[in-house]
C-alpha cells in the first residue's frame, strides 16, 4: 500500500459535486476524517437483486479505508458491488420565523465507492480492531479477541475513501433579516447533544467486577 501523504482537498467528481446549497459543502479532507470520527454507526445503501437496501452498520477506519461489520448471512456485505455509505451527525433544529426556513445544523458524509471484501486474515483481523477501537478506544485490548470460527462468521468490507460529498450547516435561521423579522415571534436553534451515561453492568456480572478505566472515563462526555 502507498505510504504517500494524502491531499488536503478531497478530488470533485460526478457523484461528489454540491449542487444544491453549495456553501454547506466542504472539499477540507479534515472535514471528512473529523465527521467520521465522531461517530460509529453509518448506514451502507446498495442495490440487491433491482432493490435498494439500506443497511445499518458499525465502521472504523485509518486513513484511507473505511471498514464496514456484518455478518456472511447479510446479503447486502457480499463485496464487490458499488455502494454509498452515509454518516449523519445532528446538532440542532434551526427554527426560523416561517415553516420554510426551518431547517437542521448537521454534519454529513456521503462515500461512493465498490466494497471489497476482505479476505485477507491478517488484514480482517486489523480491520476488526479498527472498529472495535473506534467504538471503545481500548477495548480490544481489554477483551477476548475473536476466535477463528468467529472470524470465520463475520464479514468485513473495505471502502476507500477516495470519492466523498462532506455537507455542514451550523448557525442562526436565514430570515433574520428578511420581512418575517417583523412578526415578532421566536427564532433561533435548539440544540442537540449526546453525552455517554454511566455503565450499567451486565446482571450476571460478579458484584466486584471493577469497571475498567477506560469504559469509566466515558461517563459525561460527549458522543457525535
Amino acid at each position: 500500500m502507498t505510504s504517500e501523504p494524502l491531499p488536503a482537498a478531497l478530488p470533485e467528481t460526478e457523484l461528489t459535486r454540491h449542487r444544491r446549497l453549495r456553501d454547506q459543502g466542504s472539499l477540507d479532507r479534515a472535514d471528512l476524517e473529523a465527521i467520521l470520527d465522531a461517530g460509529f454507526v453509518c448506514h451502507l445503501g446498495v442495490v440487491i437483486e433491482g432493490r435498494p437496501v439500506v443497511v445499518p452498520t458499525v465502521y472504523g477506519r485509518d486513513e484511507r479505508l473505511l471498514y464496514l461489520h456484518g455478518s456472511v448471512a447479510s446479503r447486502s456485505l457480499a463485496g464487490g458491488t458499488r455502494v454509498c455509505v452515509t454518516v449523519t451527525h445532528v446538532d440542532g433544529l434551526v427554527l426560523a420565523r416561517s415553516v420554510f426556513e426551518h431547517g437542521v445544523n448537521y454534519r454529513s458524509a456521503m462515500i461512493h465507492g465498490t466494497a471489497r471484501k476482505v479476505t485477507d486474515p491478517e488484514e480482517k483481523l486489523a480491520g476488526l480492531r479498527l472498529l472495535t477501537e473506534h467504538a471503545t478506544p481500548g477495548q480490544w485490548s481489554y477483551a477476548r479477541q475473536p476466535s477463528r470460527k468467529e472470524l470465520a462468521a463475520t464479514t468485513l468490507l473495505a471502502l476507500g475513501l477516495d470519492e466523498a460529498s462532506v455537507k455542514i450547516r451550523t448557525g442562526a435561521p436565514d430570515d433574520g433579516d428578511g420581512p418575517d423579522a417583523e412578526l415578532g415571534l421566536w427564532a433561533g436553534v435548539l440544540p442537540l447533544t449526546s453525552v455517554w451515561g454511566a455503565p450499567v453492568p451486565d446482571p450476571m456480572l460478579p458484584s466486584e467486577t471493577p469497571i475498567p478505566p477506560h469504559i469509566a472515563r466515558r461517563e459525561g462526555t460527549r458522543h457525535g
